[in-house]
This record gives structure tokens, sequence and C-alpha cells, in this order.
């Protein structure tokens, strides 16, 4: 398996994770806070360019019953934003819970506070990453419920 990134997006943060170059490991890598698109994509890029992943996994936040929700389409959005950019494969994976896993494991591991803030985004990541390891990517393009929800 190849090296992959995952992105966990959110409109202030964005968690990032990597595998090892053999795609089998996974490391919590970063959180990056923006303000603006630019300054999220130029640091994007930059680890993209460090990190020379062969694909891509952004967060999705799938819904039952398949409708697209608020933060659904601005994961979307986003994803078309960042292949403008890249022309690395980029793929979507089931984020559901992950923050909450990302906590729990940063517990476990005795951080609270601050300490467990600043690397949720990135562990949250890195579980996104984990469950596409395990299970691969969504199945079906979210962008098909998007014209059913507007």
């Amino acid at each position: 398996m190849p090296r992959l990134l995952a992105i966990d997006y959110g409109q202030a943060r964005v968690g990032l994770a990597v595998t090892d170059p053999g795609g089998t490991v996974v490391f919590a890598l970063r959180t990056v806070a923006w303000e603006t698109r630019e300054v999220l994509f130029r640091e994007l890029l930059g680890v993209i360019d460090q990190t020379r992943p062969e694909r891509i996994v952004v967060g999705y936040p799938a819904r039952a019953g398949g409708d697209e929700g608020l933060t659904g389409r601005q994961v979307r959005n986003f994803v078309e934003r960042l292949k403008r950019r890249t022309a690395i494969p980029v793929a979507l994976a089931d984020e559901a819970h992950s923050t909450e896993e990302a906590a729990e494991r940063l517990r476990q591991a005795g951080l609270a506070g601050r300490e467990l803030a600043a690397r949720l985004d990135a562990e949250a990541a890195a579980v996104i990453l984990e469950r596409y390891l395990r299970g691969g990517e969504l199945c079906c393009d979210p962008s098909s419920s998007a014209s059913a929800s507007s």
C-alpha cells in the first residue's frame, strides 16, 4: 500500500495524519489552524510536498439516510478546491465519531485540557486514516445526494 495523507477538515482547524512509506502504520501529524483559504491551502500543499502521499483521504460526515448536511457540503466544497490544486487522488472516508474516539485515545494516554485540545484534530485524522485502511473509501459519491437536499 502506498503512503497516504488524511485530512480531518474543520472550519477553524484541520487535522493531518500520514502513514509510513509502506502505507501500513498511521501517525498523527499536526493540526493547521487557519483563517483564510489561502493560508489553509498553502499549508496543505507544503505538507503534501513534504510527505509525498499517493492518495489523500478526507473525512466525510456520512449521515443516516444518505442526506447531506451543511458540514457534508462544506467538506465536499473543500475537496473540490483541493482537487483543483493537486493531481493527487482524493478519497472520502467516514469520519463518524472520529473526534470522540480521538479524545478517548488521548485521555487514555494521559492528556487533558490544552494538551488534549492541541492534538485532537490530528488524532481524529489518524482515526479516519485507520478506518480507511481497514475498510476503504465511502461506497458512493456524496455529491449525488446534494441535489436531493437542496
